[in-house]
């Protein structure tokens, strides 16, 4: 592969889908982590107080009179996880100073100038041009103007880099698995009942004989034909092949190869593991696991993102997090915060009014005495027993 390839079509063969309209997995995958990552809501910080008002808390709340805040993470999640970029755009209005609107772009129609013929002087140049193919017209863009949210690319340094194309094996044997179990369910037409007879009967002779018997017993409600079979012949069902059975091994390796790339435990796909508990408890564990390891560290990069190429580029004293503070699977459950509470107050780590006010309630008067558990003496006083 050359730095110049054009990953937006790596995957996409003509005539045929790609990843995300064709693999039922693929779909799935990226349909999860959307639907959570919109689901953290995205603060406006000054001096590490939350903005509640204001352009840049406008801007966010409501990107553009189409776009919620909602959609604006969910489009720009889905861009990442299936081009590995997404682009934001300021629109054709933009000047300076704070946006008034942020407009997602889809990265398959964006090209930079430099693309062709990649230099290190266009990489740099602070007034580098990208080129968006709107339906009726090509669309300069000044980098100033756009916010590239980008995966690393070891190909091309200007773009970022599809994340199914490791997988694009795997794609391409899952879509003719389906295909061929498709033509195989297709034509696996067996007849559920088989009519014998000693005698020879011409064709018309077998049609009636089938209408006759339909009349009377009613036509086979699982859509299966009668068999007419005339003097001489016999009926032997087919079974499946050791090929056919292999297709099915096939499949269920590259559902947990899909999962895998996209960091989603099995339980959170609703897949059920007979090798693995399927207790609430190992549920909880997974869905938790899908926040701590793959949501967070994304939220984290377009944090990262947003921080260099918006706040600090345009001179911003705001920065931006996500507040994950009222994420279920993040939080501790009651039994075992106490048991932790409980843990560090016989330890001497806290008091009984440090873990009432981390809970948000009402102190006590002897709250910040701690009182040593009883029995417990220094060790160079206790004598052997």
């Amino acid at each position: 592969m050359s730095i110049y390839d054009d990953f937006s079509n790596l995957l996409e063969t003509p005539g045929e889908p790609d990843g995300y309209s064709c693999n039922a997995w693929v779909h799935i995958a990226v349909q999860i982590l959307i639907r959570n990552i919109a689901r953290a809501d995205f603060m406006v910080l000054r001096g590490g107080d939350e903005v509640t008002g204001g352009p840049l808390f406008e801007l966010f709340r409501r990107p553009n009179e189409g776009l919620s805040r909602f959609e604006l993470w969910k489009e720009t999640a889905a861009w990442w996880l299936l081009e590995g970029e997404a682009f934001w755009w300021f629109g054709a209005e933009y000047a300076g100073g704070v946006p008034q609107h942020i407009y997602i772009l889809d990265p398959r129609r964006m090209r930079n100038e430099g693309m062709d013929g990649y230099a290190g002087q266009s990489f740099c140049s602070g007034r580098q041009r990208w080129f968006y193919q709107g339906d009726a017209e090509l669309i300069p863009i000044f980098q100033d103007e756009l916010i590239h949210f980008r995966d690393w690319n070891p190909w091309n340094p200007l773009r970022g880099v599809n994340p199914l194309i490791s997988l694009s094996l795997e794609l391409e044997q899952d879509f003719y698995a389906n295909k061929a179990n498709s033509r195989l369910l297709k034509n696996n037409a067996v007849p559920l009942g088989v009519l014998k007879t000693e005698q020879t009967i011409r064709p018309e002779e077998a049609d009636a004989l089938e209408r006759r018997w339909e009349q009377k017993y009613g036509a086979d409600r699982g859509y299966r034909k009668v068999a007419v079979l005339g003097k001489g012949t016999e009926f032997k069902p087919l079974s499946f092949t050791p090929d056919t059975v292999r297709l099915f091994d096939l499949k269920r390796w590259n559902l947990h190869a899909i999962l895998a790339k996209y960091g989603i435990p099995p339980r959170v796909a609703n897949i059920n593991d007979k090798t693995a508990s399927l207790s609430g408890k190992d549920t909880m564990e997974q869905h938790a696991a899908l926040w701590k390891f793959t949501i967070i560290p994304l939220l984290k990069n377009f944090e990262d993102i947003l921080e260099t190429q918006f706040f600090l580029r345009l001179g911003f004293r705001e920065t931006g997090v996500f507040d994950l503070s009222d994420i279920p699977e993040l939080q501790e459950s009651e039994d075992a915060q106490s048991n932790r509470d409980i843990a560090e107050i016989n330890a001497g780590l806290k008091t009984i009014n440090d873990v009432l006010r981390e809970r948000g309630k009402d102190t006590k008067p002897w709250g910040d005495i701690w009182y040593m558990p009883k029995g417990l003496v220094p060790y160079k006083d206790s004598t052997r027993s």
